[in-house]
Order: structure tokens, then C-alpha cells, then sequence
């Protein structure tokens, strides 16, 4: 008879993990859940009281910080998987879920499902040949020592690439194995858990390998599962549905895709929106439903595709994420700098970056140039990234795998500080207060083509552009936002420095060294 342990990944709203590890327990089969030790201890508690000593349900006790990318997403997964061996002694398949992750077919269809395919359900093409790889390092990823998170120490990372190049380091990659790759969501047998994990113990070399590697997640099971189980007892392709957007994102679904997903060939899907709370109360009645007529929908990345793009000439399957003024989400932060004075906001962010490591950006709400990753062609122009203001941020955060993202506004913006603050995101001012002369009026006109080098009629414009900028401050002042400090020319480094520290939450001496960046007000 068939029992699923589910091995659950997850790093944060531990209120839907309960709700969700629960549900899954329910149908009589298991869940082994990890909490990221990145995660609050307070969300680790209220895990804890809402999962311990809860039948068919186990918890990680030592537990992994995970990182995007890492050995870490790979160790968490081997420890939940050795306590799910331990516990759950009648589980005959284990099956890797995330958080995001919701079942789109009954406990009972999908227990037939594996009951009547005895196989290993896990992608697993070939490394070097497949193409499955579409962009970025491919021979790397396992041929160099990833000492460094990509995600977390960006330039470490890089440097250490580059100097491995430089010196012709190449790691072997042992004889007797062909490396595959794959999507990381997998369903296997209990047989073939037992036989990697034995593998895995028995070969330091090849443990060595992939905990050195990048991505090793996409790797490792796929690569181990190739080699310890015949071709014919392996399903290529995850139970897992996925598909990702025209921005390079993996899709969200929402309240109104529950019949786009019953259609697809899959068990569960990944990524449900936590905002869906419609769709995900729909998923859970399903899963416990006992249905076993289910539709066939076809290719659902196509479809989601197709439906998608048609939404933009206003046939709209699910509203884009601007057009339901998506949130940031709760948990993150987003910190400006406000300044008139764009080079001297420029400069202390250049400072910023320098001591903190924190992922910073520019006037990119208020010029047309901006350093952004590709995000599919909504980092294209100003109008558009205004227009999208919140769509913008959130790729920001899921690109660079943060939850703290920095950049500089113009006092101006106060709409955009408004429309933030509504949001669960959390949000903290910096004022540049710098005195503004006639030298950086006349310049300020010029570049903003109020004027040319060379106009009459500049003096005329000059009590009109001031009172504009001063009227600007005072509404910013007024408007008594939380979270709103000062850092002001001519003030001590130790004045300057508590706006600093407070702001962004670093300590005194990395405060200071900030407060005395040299020329740091200087036009």
C-alpha cells in the first residue's frame, strides 16, 4: 500500500506550513518539514506548537541556513530524508515539496498514480549534452570550487572563478560517473532514497564533488538516481508542475488558474501565490477530496503562456502582477535615500555598497539610465519601470534572492512613498539634507531642460525652482513617516553616523565610516 512522506522545504509563513503539512498528514501519509535557521525563532516556536507531537509529522531539529544555489538546499534535504527513513517506516515514496508548493489532484488518485508505476519519478538528462542549461555557466558549475554564494558574496564569487581560470584549476569529476541534471522537485522510492544515502556515505569523493559544486540541488539526486536505478524503472520528468514567465520568473498561480491546473499531467504544482487564499483553499479540498476523474489540459506551460501574453491586449487568464498592485511581501525591506541632490545620494550609496554588501540602485524611478539585471524588458525605460513601480521592486528582490534592497528617490517621489507604505513591506527614510545654491539651481535647470546654458531668462526661473524643491521637503517632513531620519551637511560624523546606523541597522563604527566618506557633500 502506498504512503508518501513529504519532504517539505520551507523558509518562512509558518501559519500556511502548518495548514499545509497538516493537510498532506491527513490523507494518512507523512511530512518531514525543514525550516530555513535563516528563518525568525519566533516563526521556529510557532512550528514547533503547531507541529510537535502531531501523528504522521516530524520536524528537522538541526537545522540548515539555507542559500539559493548552495550544498545547504542539498543537506537539508538529505537530513529530512534520513529522519523520514528513520520515522516512517511504511513510507514506500518520498516526495520533495517546497512551501509554494499546493497538490492538484486527490490523495487518492496521486496514491494509484504511484502505485501502478513503479518507477522513480525525477528530470534527469544528461549534463553536458542535454541543453538544459539555458544561460550562464554550464562545465562550472562542477568543474570549479564554488567556495562562495553567488547570491550573498557576489563578488567573492566571481573573483574566485576567475582566479581558478587564470590558474587552470579544474576539479575531476570522478570516472564511473555521468553527471545528469534536472528540475530539483522529484518524487523516488524508498529502495532508491536508501541506495543514494548508502551511496553517498560509501563515496566521500563524489559527496565531495557536489558539495562543492554550483546549483548542486539540479545535480546531485538527479545524477545519483541515473546511476543506481535501470533507465527503465526512471520517469524523466518531475511530478511537480511548473512553468515560468516572459520574465525569466517561475509563474505564480492564482485564485483563477484551479482549472488550468487540474488539466496538467502532474501531482502537485509549483508556485502558489500566498495571496491566492481562494486557490489554495480549493487544493486542499481536493487533496482530500478521493476524486479520481480528472481532466486532461494539455500542455499547460504553453497555455500559461499563450494566456498570459493575451492578457496584455486585455484578454486577461490572470491579472498581471502591476495590474492587481501586487505586494512586496511581508518580510522584506526597502530603504531610500532621498536627496535633490542626486550626485551626493549617488556617492553616499557608492558608500553604502562598499561597507554593507547591501544590493543598492540609483535614481531608478527618476532617470532614464538604470544598472538593472534583465528582467524581461520591464528594467527598459523609465515610463515603464514607473508605471510598474511595484512589479519592478518585487523582481528586484526575488533576482538578487534578498529581502533588503536600497535606492535613491527624488524628494519628489512622495507618491511612491505612499503607495510602499500601504504594502506589508517594511520601510525606512534617509533625508539628504544639503544646502542648495544658485550654482546647483542653474546646473539642476539645465539637465532637467528647463533651460539652456546660455538663457536670459534663467534668474527669472531661478524663485520658482527653489520654492518648488523647499515646498517638495516640507511635504515630506509633514507627512510624519515612521522610520524617517536625517543625515545633514555640516553635522558632526557622530550625528550623521546615528542616522546612519539607525537607518540601516548597522553597527556605530560601520555607521561612522559611512558618515565620513570623503567629499560626500561636495558638488
Amino acid at each position: 500500500m502506498t504512503r508518501i512522506a513529504f519532504i517539505l522545504l520551507c523558509h518562512k509563513d509558518p501559519e500556511a506550513v502548518i495548514r499545509q503539512a497538516r493537510g498532506l498528514a491527513a490523507s494518512g501519509d507523512a511530512v518531514v518539514v525543514h525550516l530555513d535557521a535563516r528563518a525568525a525563532l519566533a516563526d521556529w516556536r510557532l512550528l514547533q506548537e503547531g507541529l510537535s507531537g502531531h501523528e504522521g509529522i516530524a520536524l528537522v531539529r538541526r537545522r540548515q541556513r539555507c542559500g539559493w544555489g548552495a550544498w545547504s538546499l542539498v543537506a537539508a534535504t538529505i537530513s529530512a530524508l534520513r529522519l523520514g527513513l528513520e520515522q516512517f517506516s511504511d513510507a514506500t515514496h518520498f516526495y520533495l515539496v517546497s512551501g509554494d508548493c499546493m497538490a492538484i489532484k486527490s490523495a487518492a488518485h496521486a496514491h494509484d498514480r504511484l502505485q501502478a508505476d513503479p518507477a522513480d519519478w525525477i528530470e534527469s538528462v544528461d549534463f553536458f549534452e542535454s541543453g538544459w542549461i539555458k544561460t550562464g555557466m554550464r562545465e562550472e558549475r562542477l568543474t570549479r570550487w564554488h567556495l562562495f554564494n553567488e547570491r550573498d558574496r557576489k563578488r567573492l564569487f566571481y573573483a574566485s572563478l576567475a582566479l581558478q581560470g587564470r590558474l587552470g584549476i579544474a576539479r575531476a569529476i570522478p570516472a564511473d560517473i555521468r553527471p545528469m541534471i534536472g528540475s530539483q522537485w522529484w518524487c523516488l522510492r524508498r529502495a532508491t532514497v536508501e541506495a543514494v544515502l548508502r551511496f553517498l556515505d560509501a563515496r566521500p569523493d563524489v559527496r565531495r564533488l557536489f558539495r562543492w559544486s554550483w546549483i548542486p540541488d539540479e545535480t546531485l539526486f538527479q545524477t545519483l538516481v541515473r546511476h543506481l536505478v535501470p533507465r527503465e524503472e526512471i520517469r524523466s520528468r518531475s511530478p511537480t508542475f511548473l512553468t515560468f514567465t516572459d520574465y525569466g520568473m517561475p509563474a505564480t498561480f492564482h485564485n483563477d488558474h484551479y482549472d488550468l491546473l487540474l488539466g496538467q499531467d502532474a501531482l502537485f504544482a509549483r508556485k502558489i501565490s500566498p495571496g491566492a487564499t481562494g486557490l489554495r483553499a480549493r487544493l486542499r479540498d481536493l487533496w482530500a477530496s478521493g476524486r479520481r476523474d480528472f481532466p486532461t489540459g494539455g500542455d499547460g506551460r504553453l497555455l500559461h503562456g499563450f494566456l498570459t501574453e493575451r492578457g496584455r491586449i486585455g484578454l486577461r487568464f490572470a491579472p498581471r502582477a502591476w495590474d492587481s498592485g501586487g505586494s512586496l511581501g511581508a518580510g522584506r525591506e526597502l530603504l531610500l535615500v532621498i536627496s535633490h541632490k542626486r550626485h551626493v545620494a549617488k556617492r553616499l550609496m557608492g558608500s553604502i555598497k562598499h561597507h554593507t554588501g547591501l544590493r543598492a540602485f540609483d535614481y531608478l524611478f527618476d532617470e532614464e539610465v538604470a544598472d538593472l539585471p534583465p528582467m524581461g524588458g520591464i528594467e527598459h525605460g523609465l515610463a515603464k519601470r514607473s508605471r510598474h513601480r511595484r512589479a519592478t521592486l518585487r523582481l528586484l528582490y526575488e533576482l538578487h534572492a534578498t529581502d533588503r534592497i536600497a535606492l535613491c528617490i527624488d524628494p519628489s517621489r512622495i507618491d511612491l512613498i505612499r503607495d510602499v507604505m500601504k504594502d506589508k513591506a517594511a520601510l525606512r527614510l534617509l533625508e539628504i539634507d544639503a544646502g542648495i545654491d544658485d550654482t546647483y539651481l542653474r546646473a539642476h535647470a539645465v539637465r532637467s531642460a528647463l533651460a539652456g546654458e546660455s538663457d536670459a531668462g534663467l534668474d527669472l526661473l531661478m524663485p520658482t525652482l527653489r520654492q518648488q524643491m523647499e515646498a517638495e521637503t516640507r511635504e515630506l517632513r509633514e507627512a510624519g513617516f515612521a522610520g524617517h531620519y536625517r543625515l545633514v551637511e555640516g553635522a558632526g560624523a557622530e550625528e550623521n553616523g546615528a542616522a546612519l546606523r539607525a537607518f540601516l541597522e548597522i553597527t556605530p563604527e560601520l555607521a561612522r565610516d559611512i558618515a565620513e566618506t570623503p567629499h560626500l557633500f561636495d558638488d
